[in-house]
């Protein structure tokens, strides 16, 4: 039996973030173990940028590549670059002959992708302009002011735009490596790969980076703090702007601008975003039904709950429960 083999190139950059790498490698090496016997299966390789194939990371010691780009004789089927700490990135510049190396395999690799600050290399190769991408939520703003010409979202774990994949911090990584291994092999194999690594979430791209229930703690503004914690505790009741705004003493429309301003989002898509996370618990950690689970969460019935779920997670509560629970 032929084999059809995909080789997965993982770029070696001097002080790269170990994970960014060790995490989708790890995902591929079970996909290979899952897939033996079959004629699809993937193949890896990590391969530096110059003749120096010991390459230091920023965990202080060095891994050892099999080669460089300059000497490649397979065909790449997806590149992934990762990125280096979040406090270097802004000063890391890739050799000019790197840079056009990234840019040309952009235009002829079935896929190319960034893992973390990875996508400021991507970047710098020209291959991200007129295109969506993500990045580690801390480095966003900074991808937006240093490359205006790319569409910067600051929340999803990881973004597709035609062949080209941007994925946000460190081990959004191993989400993006599930993600093109459902591409390749289907849903039902992707899933049973995150189950043997207990990656219990497997989650979509589209998926917040961060917790929402714990952006109240990123502000020092205690009136705002204090509207988030009791939202919290609150989800089964009607919530409006205006009650929020009378709990803090402000009018509606300071209330709203103060809130924005401090959580970077809106007190109702907040407040959504709450609610989703909450549910998303009860589904996973408890037996709960649906309609109590809905009451608790302020969704007043199960039916809005799912609408809400399709909405903002693409899934329905029975399917996140199936998958993850």
């Amino acid at each position: 039996m032929t084999k059809n083999i995909r080789h997965i190139v993982f770029l070696a950059i001097r002080d790269v973030t170990l994970l960014d790498i060790a995490g989708p490698c790890e995902v591929f090496t079970q996909a290979m173990e899952s897939l033996r016997g079959n004629k699809d299966t993937y193949k890896l390789h990590l391969l530096s940028i110059d003749d120096n194939l010991a390459v230091p990371t920023a965990s202080g010691f060095a891994i050892q590549c099999e080669g460089s780009i300059m000497d490649i004789d397979f065909p790449i089927d997806t590149l992934l670059i990762p990125g280096v700490p979040n406090w270097q990135i802004e000063k890391y510049k890739l050799p000019k002959n790197v840079l056009r190396w990234i840019y040309d395999q952009s235009k002829v690799l079935r896929r190319i992708c960034s893992v973390c600050t990875g996508s400021f290399f991507l970047a710098q190769a020209s291959v991200l302009s007129g295109h969506t991408a993500t990045t580690h939520w801390e480095k966003c703003a900074t991808l937006k002011q240093a490359f205006p010409d790319i569409e910067v979202e600051n929340d999803p774990i990881f973004i597709k735009d035609n062949n080209i994949y941007t994925s946000a911090g460190i081990s959004s990584g191993m989400d993006l490596a599930l993600a093109l291994i459902e591409e390749d092999h289907g849903r039902a194999f992707s899933l049973e790969i995150a189950k043997q690594m207990v990656l219990y979430l497997k989650r979509q791209g589209s998926q917040s980076q961060y917790s929402t229930i714990l952006t109240h703690q990123n502000t020092d503004y205690q009136p705002i703090q204090t509207i988030c914690e009791w939202i919290s505790k609150h989800l089964n009741e009607a919530i409006t702007v205006e009650y929020l705004a009378d709990k803090a003493s402000m009018s509606p429309r300071n209330f709203a601008r103060v809130f924005a301003r401090e959580m970077k989002i809106t007190p109702a898509k907040y407040i959504d975003k709450v609610r989703i996370e909450t549910a998303c618990r009860y589904l996973t950690d408890t037996r709960l039904s649906q309609k109590v689970i809905a009451d608790l969460c302020g969704f007043g019935s199960s039916d809005n709950m799912r609408k809400v779920f399709q909405k903002h997670i693409h899934t329905s509560p029975i399917e996140y429960r199936r998958n993850f629970g």
